[in-house]
């Protein structure tokens, strides 16, 4: 079940609990992408909130939103970089992207194994991804006051499992917004070292999205050898004299 965009967009944009999470996941993503210089880098789903810090220096940005979700301008006051595609079938050259981020796309996907094709395609070797889900664990994914409480939650085996059979390597994996998905200014202003917590102490294992970085790693062609092994020599041309030391062939 995809959200509307417009219920996104006030969530990330016109709510503190929704900036305070684009704070933490995007902090998170730089961590793992301080830059990408010279590169595409796409997102899928609602993650343009994410891509901001890479609209100065990246080649190209994408912003891809799916058909049941729809789209809007973004960013607010520059050209826009966000377009409305087909959930399983992107206006992406293959191997065009370098850097993928998908976010409230994987979990509300009617066809994920198709889903996760594409991601593989529009990828160029040794291209990275990372996928933002809700986690079964946490809080966020039990509470439908945000985005995160749609679609179907993972917990991290499920969400490698389902990755590397779509033939994706494993790079990194963490669970990230550990603060509860609660309105009140209380929450909201010890949020910050619930984030620190969480990272330090197991106790606090459960965040609420989970994110894992992958890549996409394409062997290098095999070229076979000869077929077979010469089995006969190939007979001296009539007329000419065989090398010292060998009969000539006769026919």
């Amino acid at each position: 079940m995809h959200l509307d965009v417009t219920e996104l967009r006030d969530f990330y944009y016109r709510s503190a609990l929704g900036r305070a999470a684009q704070r933490v996941i995007r902090d998170e993503l730089l961590g793992l992408w301080p830059e990408a210089k010279g590169q595409t880098v796409a997102g899928y789903g609602f993650a343009v909130p994410l891509l901001r810090p890479y609209l100065q220096q990246a080649r190209r940005v994408l912003g891809l939103m799916p058909g049941p979700q729809g789209v809007m301008p973004w960013p607010a006051g520059q050209p826009n970089v966000s377009l409305l595609c087909e959930e399983t079938l992107w206006p992406v050259s293959t191997g065009f992207v370098d850097k993928l981020v998908v976010m409230h796309g994987l979990e509300v996907s009617e066809h994920p194994a198709a889903l996760l094709e594409e991601c593989w395609r529009v990828l160029g070797p040794g291209g990275r991804a990372v996928f933002v889900v809700p986690n079964r664990a946490g809080l966020w994914s039990r509470s439908d006051a945000t985005p995160f409480g749609y679609g179907r939650p993972y917990s991290m085996g499920q969400l490698e499992v389902v990755l590397r059979r779509h033939r994706f390597v494993i790079e990194a994996g963490h669970s990230a917004l550990y603060q509860p998905p609660s309105t009140r200014r209380m929450w909201r202003r010890v949020g910050g070292m619930m984030e620190q917590a969480g990272r330090h102490w197991p106790v606090f294992a459960a965040g609420g999205v989970l994110m894992v970085e992958v890549s996409k790693q394409v062997p290098n062609p095999t070229r076979p050898g000869l077929a077979e092994a010469v089995r006969r020599p190939i007979p001296i041309l009539e007329g000419f004299p065989a090398p010292a030391g060998r009969r000539p062939v006769q026919s």
